[in-house]
């Protein structure tokens, strides 16, 4: 019997870790060189609070497939590690140690585990971070308060205030592609997320989740401000950490294990993680054969040749999935309302002219509704996808609400991942079957 990895009741497994720049810890991607499998599959989280809650993941994810893959096949399996951070108050379906995680009822205040993990997250950041989790927890009815509670995010994110403004005012350079959020007057951008979770069903009654005027109302959507610059800085790693990190790793990998079949899975910003690994795929290998997103937190037009609303641009990943000797699978689900409310909302750029108010399908994300604009792409049930199989190249989009649909506020359904059926899907794509 195969060794399994600690923590992990599947084996050959091996983690493969990476920093905020994508540089690889070699250790881990010698001990994944050395694993003996005809197919590895690697599977990127995608929000998390630390490595054991990926790891985690990783174990009940894998668990089903061991009874899945056909007897030729010689599975190894791989989990990829990045810095990125979870909200505490964002449970996983039957995964969450409740015990472990702050008191119900978070409101708008910033629990313990949270404040740690952000101090993982933005190292060397702690005075601002102090600052935040003071405002959060006192609530002022104030609106110099708010406006210095957004000028903190701004900084902990990374954006020039001059950059923000200029992209307000339509000005080139830099500020141009900074998203609205943090470009736009703090205490509108506080109202519309505040409105975004009381339609997402946050606790009845608690102020930082209740819609309308009040200055101490905003606090709430001041907070999912935080938490979207938090993933506003996963987006921008989870790109680099693909294309500069795991993208070369296993093309130095398939240089040296030729015939090794790598099947890429990625969940969240784990999508993107894997998505732009293809970027370092030389054109014409053969070696990725089959690519899964798993509630990909990135947009839906990423594969398109030519964007519907600018047809003299293509998706950031526009024709890559040539790149795949096989399926490229978008798993989607209606009931993700991360996806479906947060990420265009956070998305949008300043120079929208619909501003942050109303949907836009510019700003949709792959998770949501599968991929967009990409000709001869089937949408697909779960069902028939179990029953008759995947094509065997191209995009192709699966619903997959009829399993991932459970989840409370503010994240919905996004983190109901781990079931045998999307197992199956992964199956089915890399043609692993019994």
């Amino acid at each position: 019997m195969a060794d399994i990895g600690v923590g992990v009741g599947v084996g050959p497994y091996e983690e493969l870790t990476f920093d905020a720049e994508g540089d690889v810890d070699g250790g881990t991607r010698e001990a994944v060189a050395r694993i003996d499998a005809t197919d590895l599959v690697v599977f990127a989280h995608g929000w998390n609070s630390d490595r054991s809650t990926a790891t985690r993941l990783f174990d009940r994810f894998f668990a089903p497939f061991p009874e899945l893959v056909g007897p030729a096949v010689r599975l190894g399996y791989v989990g990829v590690v990045w810095p990125s951070i979870r909200f505490s108050d964002e449970p996983i379906p039957d995964f969450d140690d409740r015990g472990a995680l702050a008191e119900p009822g978070y409101g708008a205040a910033l629990d313990p585990v949270t404040r740690r993990a952000l101090g993982a997250f933005w190292p060397g950041r702690e005075a601002e971070l102090d600052r935040v989790a003071e405002l959060l927890e006192e609530r002022p009815e104030s609106e110099a308060a708010l406006i210095e509670f957004g000028a903190l995010v701004r900084e902990l994110a990374g954006v020039d205030a001059v950059d923000a403004v200029g992209a307000v005012a339509g000005g080139s350079g830099l500020g141009v592609g900074v998203p609205a959020m943090f470009a736009e007057d703090a205490l509108s951008v506080f109202r519309a997320f505040a409105e975004a979770l009381a339609s997402a069903g946050g606790p009845a009654g608690d102020p930082g989740f209740t819609a309308g005027g009040a200055l101490r109302a905003l606090w709430g959507g001041a907070k999912e401000v935080l938490r979207q610059a938090t993933y506003y800085e996963m987006k921008k790693r989870a790109g680099v950490i693909g294309e500069r990190g795991i993208g070369p790793v296993l093309t130095g990998l398939a240089g040296r294990r030729p015939g090794l079949r790598i099947h890429l899975i990625g969940h969240s910003f784990g999508g993107r993680v894997v998505s732009f690994a293809l970027r370092a795929v030389p054109e014409g290998a053969r070696y990725v054969k089959s690519l899964t997103l798993l509630q990909g937190a990135f947009s839906h037009y990423a594969f398109a040749d030519r964007l519907p609303h600018d047809k003299g641009r293509g998706g950031a990943l526009g024709g890559l999935q040539r790149r795949v000797d096989g399926p490229v699978v978008a798993c989607h689900s209606p009931y993700d309302t991360s996806l479906k409310l947060f990420y265009p909302l956070a998305s949008r750029m300043a120079r929208d002219s619909a501003g942050l108010f109303g949907f836009d399908e510019r700003w949709g994300a792959i998770g949501h509704d599968g991929v967009q604009a990409v000709a001869g792409a089937p949408r697909l049930d779960l069902a028939e996808v179990l029953r008759a199989g995947l094509p065997g190249s191209g995009c192709v989009s699966v619903d997959a609400g009829s399993v991932v649909r459970r989840g409370g506020a503010p994240s919905g359904a996004h983190s109901d991942v781990c079931h045998e059926e999307l197992a199956r899907v992964v199956v089915a794509a890399g043609r692993m079957g019994r």
